[in-house]
């Protein structure tokens, strides 16, 4: 019998594309024999530019990644576990721009917020077949795409973190996670279609 948590592999994927998606989730029942929990964290950094000016290509690459590829990758999650017959659990993430919209984000706001649809869509499907399917909201987190985004709008990381957490601080990513593998884990077996804000009290104030 195999140790737990002593094995991990990684697979190359185009979440845009369904053949790399579809490999993917045949990898890991190859390695793991089955698939019982899914993480779909796959992003693009927000576009910066109103509505009216809106670049065409880097919405369709960014609807492309963050929407359809959620898609996509519960497709074949969601297929993979309905074949084994013992449900399952599968978080999406979202953003607090899915709930509340930040300026000169028009591909993102509308992604996130398709993000939040989705997910309620195929928790109602699926919820027959034991298959929990939750989001996670993040605020701002200390990432390369935060950063980069930041950059782009000529703000300072100290000046922009007391505006959107009430801890005065950006999130770490170890956060998330946590936040990610509570709703995967049976601690929250009777948790589905709901979104979990990890935003430092952003939504609520």
């Amino acid at each position: 019998m195999k140790k737990a948590g002593n094995e991990a592999i990684a697979v190359k994927v185009d979440v845009s594309d369904f053949e790399s998606v579809q490999n993917m989730v045949n990898e890991t029942v190859k390695t793991y024999g089955r698939l019982d929990c899914a993480f779909n964290n796959a992003a693009m950094a927000p576009d910066n530019a109103p509505l009216v000016d809106f670049d065409e290509d880097y919405w369709d690459r960014l609807m492309s990644v963050d929407l359809k590829g959620v898609a996509l990758c519960m497709k074949y999650e969601i297929r993979q576990m309905k074949a084994q017959g013992n449900g399952g659990s599968i978080v999406n993430t979202s953003s607090v721009s899915g709930f509340r919209p930040q300026p000169n984000n028009p591909a993102y706001v509308s992604a996130k917020h398709g993000v939040v649809g989705l997910t309620k869509a195929a928790a109602l499907e699926n919820g027959q077949f034991e298959i929990r399917i939750n989001t996670v909201a993040p605020g701002t987190i200390d990432t390369p795409m935060l950063h980069e985004a930041l950059e782009k709008m000529g703000v300072k990381p100290e000046d922009y973190a007391p505006q959107l957490s009430l801890l005065n601080r950006f999130g770490q990513p170890r956060e998330i996670a946590h936040a990610a593998l509570w709703l995967l884990s049976d601690a929250a077996s009777y948790i589905t279609s709901t979104p979990v804000y990890a935003d430092a009290g952003y939504i609520g104030r």
